[in-house]
């Protein structure tokens, strides 16, 4: 008897923890630490989980099948269990789900939604984790979901997942940030759908606007229309978009990172990681009034934004140093009623819907009629383009966040005075020929071709000749091995600017000392002005240099694909002769060692200057690591590659010694140790091993270099051995980190905010790559107050160094071997 009693018990406590084995969980059932359910398609599953290094514990769903754990909700982000061992997710007797730690009798969390409870209920209330990885309370024996997770997502929507508004209930769906990546509760940045005005997406910082979509008018352009089909709901009930996924075999989320970047991802299968398919960052016109009132960015002109006609920069002085925020005034007053009218412009997002007025019942016709009789009226556009252009949109007010496309976007009426009407009329009535005009203007064009085309076809062939000489040369370089050896070296540049010798010549006054601006990776620099005024540095490739034609084709290959605010631009380059030359934007404020290490022109670096210099650089760095097209270890950050525009921004230079790490690639080795003593990390200069985290070592050195305007060698004349990150680990020891500051920023600085920076500084100079944070944890621990940064261990201190012979680097204090030398050539820059 007693042995049959002891069965039913084990029994009994086998069907109640057996709910980790299917996708449901049912009264009387419970999951704890370890356990999971799974969805029926096996792609979600639920359970117990504790991020990154934290110690926390947390009830969550994320992908069964990805071997990185990849959370996309969770159920306590705010009240976490300290010791997850004592948790029970269990169906309560309310019927709603809830998070027990031990046996205290209020749960940790609960569904908190209104269950109709019968007699028998109970028993046949269940919680289903579905295959679209919405987690869904009903009664197993009808269909009506009483609660679902999808009403409450955290930083992650899913496909069938709705953002808006529910009107009766007041649920807002919305994404909320993470703090961090190890801590999920609310963080700082939100992703909602405002529903006021033509219904827009915004990414905001509390009230601050971040980022802003297209609003939708029946078209989906900025909501990645070819991977989703979107559906709009409008009724007294709710008003929201749901989002499906054409292909349900992908899997595919939308992400709000702790930096406030949303980021559209899917899974590739063939190399196990999420591809980035979409960003709120992907130029700088994301950025929400990125050229404030009245004006209209474009990304594709060097300077960003434009007035829209008939206004004028607010402050011409922040526009001339390309600094658009303040906007644009109109140029003269509007006497409304006397002349003005309407200027349509064309292929544009159309401005910040919030304060608009939106009439569905009118024609676009109306709409100038309304707007016209309106003298508060600014402009007007259509409020749904998809079908017959119905609706109207009606400004009354600024206008702000407006950009140009190239493709795409939506006609914008703007208002304007009676002068600028009729300066667009005279020029569209000048742009016109009669016929009569139109066939004497062809005749004069033939003979005149007629006339010269001999001459012509003389010049041409020459001029073809020599381009294809040109062409010739410079695909042979290409087809020389690089330092960055991977299969996207190996694109054609046929989109590369060639310029001709003659006309670098001219810039440059045939190379005259007084343009020479310095000293590159292999060769020389020069200032230079081309014929249609642009402002040019030109590296000239020093001759005879078998290592530099490698660096030259490296920067080729690399900087031409990388696209970034805070990377040196390249203009094109020059293979003629013998001569081969790099072309790029002009930096007036020169390289940051010019500034930082000089005693006069440290005093113009203040604490603002120097702390965006530094994340700037951060930014740059975690571009070439993370987001660029192609994944880039730089192995030559220094502050002589550090270049300043100017408006002070950093923009990283000299590629001749960047590699590229193909998909899962984390390391790389070498034979030829490449860059620049002081800035190497031990790994690279002792064994040849190099990775991200190696240029995450150059980076903390500059960190400390650009706080203390010291250079990291020769700190001590009397003390060799002293190097910058000794002095800085002995005076964070010693408690006195902010006897590292630079005398030069004065006295006036945020004093935590420094010691913070000095700590990630010492973080990224750890003798292990391991221990080294990665540059997005970087930025985010620089960038954010609340992030716990780890407490430093001692740092690597880099040996110094004697001459012995001038292509390698040898120590009195060495603890290398002659066989590790043997295999390593060092080579300074």
């Amino acid at each position: 008897m007693v042995s049959l009693i002891s069965l039913l018990v084990l029994h009994s406590l086998f069907i109640n923890r057996l709910c980790h084995a299917t996708d449901t969980i049912t009264y009387n059932k419970f999951l704890r630490e370890g356990e999971t359910i799974v969805s029926d398609g096996g792609t979600y599953a639920l359970g117990f989980f504790s991020p990154g290094i934290s110690k926390l514990s947390y009830i969550g769903i994320w992908y069964n099948k990805i071997p990185e754990k990849t959370v996309v909700w969770v159920a306590n982000r705010n009240n976490p269990m300290k010791d997850s061992s004592m948790g029970v997710l269990k169906i309560n007797e309310d019927g709603n789900l809830a998070i027990f730690n031990g046996n205290e009798a209020d749960p940790v969390w609960s569904t908190k939604v209104s269950v109709p409870m019968s007699d028998n209920i109970s028993s046949t209330l269940i919680y289903k984790l579905l295959n679209t990885g919405n987690l869904v309370l009903r009664d197993e024996n009808k269909e009506d979901i009483l609660w679902q997770s999808f009403d409450y997502p955290t930083n992650t929507r899913l496909p069938g997942m709705k953002l808006g508004w529910n009107l009766k209930s007041g649920l807002n769906w919305s994404l909320t940030s993470w703090k961090s990546r190890d801590d999920p509760s609310t963080g700082d940045f939100t992703y909602n759908f405002d529903p006021t005005g033509a219904p827009e997406f915004f990414i905001k910082k509390g009230l601050r606007k971040l980022w802003r979509s297209e609003p939708w008018n029946g078209l989906a352009k900025t909501l990645h229309s070819s991977t989703y089909y979107y559906t709009f709901v409008n009724n007294p009930d709710e008003i929201s978009i749901i989002a499906n996924s054409y292909n349900t075999s992908v899997l595919s989320r939308l992400y709000l990172d702790e930096l406030g970047i949303g980021r559209r991802l899917n899974w590739i299968e063939d190399t196990q990681t999420w591809s980035n398919i979409w960003s709120s960052s992907d130029d700088s016109c994301d950025y929400y009034g990125k050229c404030g009132s009245f004006g209209s960015c474009h990304s594709s002109n060097g300077h960003y934004c434009s007035c829209l006609p008939g206004f004028e920069p607010k402050s011409p002085r922040d526009w001339d140093l390309k600094d658009g925020s303040k906007g644009c005034v109109r140029e003269r007053e509007l006497l409304c009623g006397k002349g003005d009218g309407f200027l349509k412009l064309e292929k544009m997002k159309i401005p910040d819907t919030s304060n608009a007025r939106v009439d569905i019942s009118l024609e676009i016709t109306d709409c100038e009629i309304e707007c016209r009789n309106n003298c508060s009226c600014t402009g007007y556009s259509s409020a749904d383009v998809n079908g017959s252009g119905s609706g109207c949109l009606v400004w009354f007010g600024e206008l702000i966040d407006i950009r140009d496309y190239t493709e795409g976007g939506q006609d914008l009426f703007v208002r304007v005075d009676a002068i600028e009407l009729d300066n667009s009329m005279k020029d569209s009535k000048g742009s016109s020929f009669s016929k009569k005009k139109l066939v004497l203007l062809c005749v004069l064009i033939v003979v005149g071709l007629f006339i010269f085309i001999s001459a012509l076809c003389c010049f041409f062939k020459k001029a073809r000749r020599r381009g294809l000489e040109h062409k010739e040369r410079l695909q042979e370089l290409l087809s020389m091995p690089t330092l960055a050896t991977n299969e996207e070296t190996n694109a054609k540049f046929d989109d590369l600017t060639i310029f001709d010798l003659d006309a670098i010549m001219l810039a440059t006054e045939r190379f005259s000392l007084a343009n020479k601006l310095g000293f590159g990776g292999f060769g020389p620099v020069y200032k230079g002005k081309l014929s249609d005024g642009r402002e040019i540095a030109v590296k000239r490739l020093s001759k005879n240099s078998g290592q530099g034609l490698i660096e030259f084709k490296n920067e080729i290959v690399l900087i031409a694909k990388l696209r970034h605010r805070n990377l040196v631009q390249i203009l094109g380059c020059c293979v003629e002769e013998d001569e081969k030359m790099l072309i790029y934007e002009y930096m007036p404020n020169k390289s940051l060692d010019f500034l930082l290490f000089d005693r006069t022109g440290s005093t113009s670096m203040d604490w603002r200057i120097r702390h965006n210099i530094i994340l700037g650089i951060a930014r740059g760095v975690l571009y070439l690591h993370q987001d660029s097209i192609i994944r880039i270890v730089h192995r030559d950050l220094k502050a002589s590659n550090i270049l300043l525009d100017a408006s002070m921004n950093p923009k990283i230079s000299d590629f001749g010694m960047a590699r590229i790490f193909g998909g899962n690639q984390t390391e790389g080795n070498t034979n030829r140790v490449v860059g620049t003593f002081g800035y190497m990390s031990p790994e690279y200069a002792m064994d040849g091993l190099f990775s991200a985290k190696s240029d995450v070592f150059s980076f903390g050195v500059l960190l400390l270099e650009i706080i203390s305007g010291k250079k990291n060698t020769g700190f001590y004349c009397e003390d060799p051995s002293m190097n910058l990150i000794k002095h800085a680990w002995k005076l964070w020891r010693d408690g006195t980190p902010l006897e590292l500051v630079d005398h030069a920023m004065g006295a006036s600085f945020p004093e935590q905010e420094v010691v913070k920076f000095i700590q990630v500084g010492i973080l990224c100079v750890q003798e292990n790559a391991g221990d080294r944070p990665t540059m997005s944890t970087v930025i985010l621990m620089l960038s954010n107050d609340s992030t716990t940064i780890p407490t430093p261990e001692q740092p690597a201190f880099i040996l110094t160094r004697n001459y012995k012979h001038p292509n390698s680097w040898t120590t009195g204090t060495s603890s290398w071997s002659a066989n590790e030398m043997s295999t390593i050539i060092v080579e300074g820059r």
